[in-house]
């Protein structure tokens, strides 16, 4: 047991799916997160006794904190009780992981104060159970990153099989958050239970190609992998201007734009600062007409994951 009774954390926000990577990869930003303070309590169980900046339930069993907690709690037979605050940043449904910083950091910070009996990477099955309240799956690929840092590939779910990648020091993520709401479980039920052996070779083709490519640090193949030719033509119908921020991002420089996790978020990857700023000034200038407001975040990958602050 840890002789800290409180803990303050970030929660980083994610860029799931990566394009090709559908429920597969991720990506942790840097310094675009959620806030939570998780302490001691004398009551058994998990009690969510705040939340500022977003309408969420309060309820232990409808809040993703608030499960994947209890869900790490039964694994580890404690009967320990925490009381937990969630300071949200990151806006329910905007396509980078709300959910997922919610159940990643209750779970980090529960282990932290029990003296962390498991590793990070140990903490995702019980982070997934967060994913699954809040869109019907047990998914990783926002999870993942948000524990572990950087960029991840789930190998496996059954068993579940995480792996950390390398990726080059000088990428950045620009992320375009327009303030409409896309739910994860109506964003999946749009989707096609079955595709053409065409499109599934070309998308195993993109996931090992951007794989190989941040092991490389080759930019040229990490653009050429950066396509999804099977979840995004079917989801950028829900988000506005989609092809048009994708083509006049790729024109200034992005090495790839792509719907960052089930939108509305749409997010492209550079190689550098200035050419991220330059993918920012693009998009702004694509929505300021439309009237309709955003948030734009450029970012670093974040290499920590969620972390005491």
């Amino acid at each position: 047991m840890s002789n800290n009774s409180e803990i303050e954390v970030f929660c980083p926000g994610t860029i799931a799916n990566v394009s090709c990577g559908f429920d597969v990869m991720g990506l942790a930003l840097d310094g675009i997160g959620d806030r939570m303070l998780i302490r001691k309590s004398n009551q058994k169980g998990i009690s969510i006794t705040k939340i500022e900046g977003q309408n969420l339930p309060l309820e232990t069993q409808k809040n993703v904190a608030g499960v994947a907690g209890l869900k790490l709690l039964e694994h580890l037979n404690s009967d320990q009780g925490f009381e937990i605050e969630i300071y949200k940043n990151i806006k329910a449904g905007s396509g980078i992981g709300s959910s997922a910083a919610s159940s990643a950091g209750a779970v980090w910070g529960i282990n932290f104060l029990l003296g962390e009996p498991l590793s990070r990477k140990e903490l995702i099955e019980f982070a997934m159970e967060g994913e699954r309240l809040a869109s019907g799956v047990a998914h990783a690929d926002n999870v993942a990153p948000a524990l572990l840092g950087g960029f991840t590939l789930v190998r496996s779910y059954e068993p579940l099989d995480v792996i950390s990648l390398p990726h080059p020091s000088e990428l950045y993520a620009t992320v375009i958050h327009p303030q409409i709401e896309v739910k994860t479980a109506d964003s999946r039920r749009i989707l096609k239970q079955n595709i053409t052996m065409k499109q599934a070779i070309t998308q195993w083709g993109n996931v090992g190609g951007l794989v190989a490519g941040l092991f490389t640090e080759d930019y040229d193949l990490i653009s050429r992998s950066l396509e999804d030719v099977i979840v995004e033509p079917i989801r950028s119908i829900l988000i506005p201007e989609f092809d048009r921020i994708k083509s006049s991002s790729k024109e200034v420089g992005a090495l790839g734009c792509g719907i960052s996790g089930s939108g509305p978020s749409v997010f492209a990857l550079s190689k550098g600062e200035a050419t991220a700023k330059a993918v920012a000034e693009q998009m702004k200038n694509i929505y300021i007409p439309l009237g309709i407001d955003f948030e734009i975040h450029i970012s670093k990958i974040n290499t920590e994951g969620v972390k005491q602050l």
